[in-house]
């Protein structure tokens, strides 16, 4: 099995990479997370790596974090979840808030992820909420206590993850955009402010 890889990017995209390991070229489906953590083409990356192998296929999935490796790999026990699932939840929520929320029974925010339904949420918070103890540098209270983006807020910024951009990025524009107290309590002014940030 392949655990750890470390070579030059060949190519990245938000949901794969291409990495040459001595003249092998690898690739690994990843998270938005990790992402926005490797560098860019033609720099070193070294990746955790979950191998998963079928009848038909091994695919490599790739982690910059070994924590977020081992949440992907906890999500893998759930019935119903699989790696291109799981890696897509990864990609719709930070790892800290999706711990938070299943640690806290938060439904509501698993469910506002791409591809996790009311029942699928529940199951992910009923198997995994006491088995998230060696997650360390994850705080429950850390997470509980961060402050809601806003009725205006989460309304642009289910507009923008329903126009395709993935939650971590669309979140981040709009907390950014939200700043500026002109626009913060109006639809369209913040829209517009977080399509600028998101590009």
């Amino acid at each position: 099995m392949i655990a750890h890889l470390r070579g030059q990017i060949l190519s990245k995209s938000p949901n794969a990479v291409v990495i040459d390991c001595g003249g092998v070229g690898y690739e690994l489906a990843i998270s938005v997370t990790t992402y926005t953590e490797i560098g860019d083409v033609g720099a070193e990356a070294r990746l955790h790596v979950h191998t998963h192998v079928r009848e038909d296929a091994l695919l490599l999935f790739g982690f910059a974090e070994v924590t977020e490796k081992r949440l992907f790999e906890k999500l893998l026990t759930i019935s119903g979840i699989g790696p291109k699932l799981a890696i897509t939840v990864l990609s719709g929520i930070s790892a800290e808030r999706l711990v938070g929320a299943i640690r806290g029974g938060d439904h509501a925010t698993l469910t506002r992820i791409p591809g996790i339904g009311k029942k699928t949420a529940e199951r992910v918070v009923l198997e995994l909420k006491d088995k998230l103890d060696d997650l360390a540098g994850f705080s429950t209270v850390g997470v509980a206590a961060r402050p809601s983006l806003g009725a205006t807020a989460e309304d642009v910024l289910s507009a923008l993850v329903n126009l395709g951009y993935p939650r971590p990025i669309a979140q981040k524009a709009v907390e950014t955009a939200a700043k500026d107290a002109a626009v913060a309590g109006d639809f369209e002014l913040l829209f517009r402010a977080s399509m600028a940030a998101v590009r």
